[in-house]
């Protein structure tokens, strides 16, 4: 019995972890091992196992002498003394950050109007919310590429309104608002989605308890609703910040040399310079980064829910 029940457990638990460790543990480790390797003549990563010229047969090169020929922190240095990289991760983190508040504002008061909603029309509801992902994601930004475009309605509306007020036109295309434009459009519905399964859980008798002894709506709001709806918050916050920090697409099409993102770095390591280790460089700080932001989120949080408590 003790068998088929750990047995059961192998073959529900297994494919996930076979799959975690065949697409993210071991890239993982080999970007960490490549990020202290030298760039081939080429591009690429400098071989470690190539022909020797005197036994013409394929052999390991670096050896615990000449270890210093093939591995390097040269990389690492390079990233932390020019101060360009840095500033460039926190243009990243801004974005980021810009994005996921602004899609909390937007997203709050949405996904509590469907939470409220009658039943029967609640699914039609987040139907709509989720409906943008029927579509490819590079159609919805040549989109926004259109709408955005000096030639589209909206730019031209926006320049006729300041050209009455005696103001001069502004380009909205290849600017910081056409980025944090679309990444909000592009990340709003997984806002939504977490704050609407929290907010759909909460008890509407504890707003009626708290109406009944005198709270206004804004105290009631931010003595019960607010409090109750942080675990999607932070859920909500976490789905969008992490995938808008990494994002290259949506700075490179509208952004322009202005609106470039660590994302659009490493992507121009990998793919144009064919710099390899310091593109994996760029990614494990990115990582480390991440890491490091979803920590101390939960620091944060725990420690609120021990004030609550």
């Amino acid at each position: 019995m003790a068998k088929n029940k750990s047995l059961g457990r192998w073959l529900i638990s297994g494919p996930p972890l076979l799959y975690l460790l065949i697409f993210f543990a071991i890239p993982t480790l080999i970007m960490a091992l490549a990020a202290f390797r030298f760039p081939g003549d080429y591009g690429g990563l400098l071989p470690l196992i190539d022909i020797n010229p005197d036994t013409g047969k394929n052999e390991l090169l670096i050896h615990a002498g000449n270890w210093q020929e093939y591995l390097t922190f040269e990389n690492f240095s390079r990233f932390f003394e020019d101060s360009i990289y840095v500033e460039l991760f926190i243009k990243s983190f801004w974005y980021a950050g810009i994005t996921t508040f602004v899609c909390l504002l937007m997203a709050y008061p949405l996904a509590w109007l469907i939470a409220r909603s009658p039943k029967k029309y609640r699914d039609l509801l987040i139907l709509l919310v989720i409906l943008p992902f029927w579509s490819n994601f590079l159609i919805r930004v040549y989109a926004w590429m259109i709408i955005l475009g000096p030639q589209g309605y909206f730019a031209m509306t926006i320049n006729q309104g300041l050209a009455w007020l005696g103001i001069a036109p502004i380009q909205l295309m290849y600017s910081h608002f056409a980025v944090i434009v679309v990444l909000v459009y592009v990340h709003l519905p997984f806002m939504v989605l977490p704050l609407y399964a929290n907010l759909e859980k909460h008890d509407v008798a504890l707003l009626d308890a708290a109406q009944d002894l005198g709270a206004s709506g804004w105290q009631r709001f931010w003595k019960i609703t607010w409090p109750l709806s942080l675990p999607g918050v932070w859920a909500g916050s976490a789905l969008v910040f992490i995938p808008a920090l990494g994002m290259f697409a949506v700075p490179d099409l509208l952004g322009g040399t202005d609106g470039m993102m660590i994302g659009n770095l490493i992507k121009q390591q990998f793919l144009d310079s064919r710099d390899w280790p310091f593109g994996s460089v760029l990614s494990i700080m990115l990582t480390l980064a991440v890491l490091m932001m979803a920590g101390l989120g939960m620091l944060i949080g725990r420690g609120k829910q021990r004030n609550a408590l």
